[in-house]
């Protein structure tokens, strides 16, 4: 499975996003009140990073409170790493793991069109591992 099958039903519109410009103290609110560990981060229609709460407890820790009201473009991580709509799912998962990341945007071109987590990811390999494990079942019972 790749990922273009995960973000099928999904619309680009629909993905909450932050701009280089707005403060931590505003990307956070979004973080909180939508209860998502990351933001894309956009620059002129471009992803221009990423705003997760590792970049929140690192900077709180370094400035204290007085850094919520830095840039997120000044605190994102940055460049983002992205992948395409047809990385099969397990390259996906071998990348999030290798890098210590735990979201990516897809991207076609400069625009994006999805953005994924791990969870995501763990939950549509769950899904084909019980399929597996169904057939296989099935499979046993009628031969």
């Amino acid at each position: 499975m790749n990922i273009a099958h995960l973000i099928a039903t999904r619309k680009a519109s629909d993905i909450l996003t932050c701009d280089v410009d707005m403060t931590m103290r505003q990307a956070i609110a979004i973080i909180a009140s939508k209860r998502i560990g990351a933001l894309p981060v956009m620059e002129g229609g471009k992803v221009a990073g990423i705003f997760s709460e590792r970049d929140v407890i690192y900077r709180v820790a370094d400035s204290g409170g007085d850094c919520l009201d830095q840039r997120v473009g000044d605190v994102m991580t940055a460049p983002a790493v992205t992948i395409t709509a047809d990385m099969p799912v397990d390259e996906a998962l071998a990348l999030m793991t290798k890098r210590r990341i735990r979201h990516l945007p897809v991207v076609e071109g400069d625009a994006m069109c999805g953005f994924i987590s791990i969870g995501d990811l763990v939950k549509s390999r769950m899904v084909e591992v019980e399929q597996e494990a169904a057939a296989m079942r099935n499979y046993i019972t009628t031969s």
